[in-house]
């Protein structure tokens, strides 16, 4: 039984791989107008607590469309400093390394990067609200953890409480369509002192975290709606829904907001955990 339950588990692990892959492929165009304001506050954080310095090589992990790529590399630019950023989706490298050509940017499960990256080593690793999506953080850290140098710096960021993100009915409204969690530990990180107890664990030091809030603020319906199904990570379940599906979850998820409806707009509140350490 034992046996049949670590095998399961392999299965749902690379499941919700190919989820994320696929789904961060599709959502990739329209990532960044849904939601580069909102994460504003967590990408400043994470920069704040690297104190990136010239001439320093950085790694930033799930990377993405590059938001927080962009802003590294030109404080580690001077000096020859650099930035390489890894993430699953191709569509979001395709944008990513569109906008900053100067870096370099590698597909690579953030839980092996080593596959990806052989023996590379860096200063400084970040990953800006990725840890969420991994089927194993604790796994994704200690990858992290062997690319960083003898004293070098990690600093991460994910989404708080649940209770204190608006829009989290997002995803038990998608699973009661899929009968499959999406993201099935998506706040596990955020809660009390996870994220601290997960860097301390991973052999890190001088661990330190905050929380900052932010508002993801939407003119109408529509785009909000839009960057709740087409901007993130429930994309490639949405995309595989009905006509009257997709107007089913709107029509929920648009009620679980309500509370925080402004005239004919929205605006969710959502809080950040910013985490940093570093290798002894």
């Amino acid at each position: 039984m034992a046996r049949v339950r670590r095998r399961r588990s392999r299965m749902d692990a690379r499941l919700q791989l190919r989820v994320q892959r696929y789904g961060w492929d599709r959502a990739a165009a329209h990532y960044e107008q849904a939601w580069l304001h909102a994460l504003a506050p967590a990408t400043a954080a994470v920069l704040a607590r690297a104190a990136l310095r010239p001439g320093e090589h950085v790694l930033d992990v799930a990377c993405g469309s590059g938001v927080l790529t962009r802003a590294a590399w030109p404080l580690v630019a001077p000096g020859g400093g650099d930035v390489l950023g890894t993430d699953l989706s191709e569509q979001m490298l395709a944008q990513a390394s569109g906008q900053l050509p100067q870096c370099r940017f590698v597909r690579a499960d953030a839980q092996c990067l080593e596959d990806g990256l052989g023996a590379e080593d860096f200063d400084v690793v970040l990953c800006g609200l990725g840890l969420m999506y991994m089927p194993d953080p604790e796994r994704a850290l200690a990858s992290m953890v062997r690319r960083l140098r003898p004293g070098g710096r990690l600093v991460v960021s994910v989404w708080g409480e649940r209770r204190a993100c608006a829009w989290a009915d997002l995803f038990p409204i998608v699973d009661a369509q899929v009968h499959s969690e999406v993201c099935p530990m998506f706040f596990r990180l955020g809660g009390g002192d996870a994220l601290a107890y997960a860097l301390r664990n991973a052999g890190l030091r001088s661990v330190a975290t905050d929380r900052i809030t932010t508002t993801a603020d939407y003119a109408d319906a529509q785009s909000a709606c839009d960057a709740a199904f087409v901007a993130g990570p429930v994309a490639l379940a949405y995309s595989r829904f009905d006509d009257a599906t997709r107007a089913a979850v709107r029509t929920e998820y648009l009620a679980s907001i309500a509370p925080w409806r402004v005239q004919s707009g929205y605006s969710l509140p959502g809080e950040f955990v910013i985490g940093s350490a570093w290798l002894p």
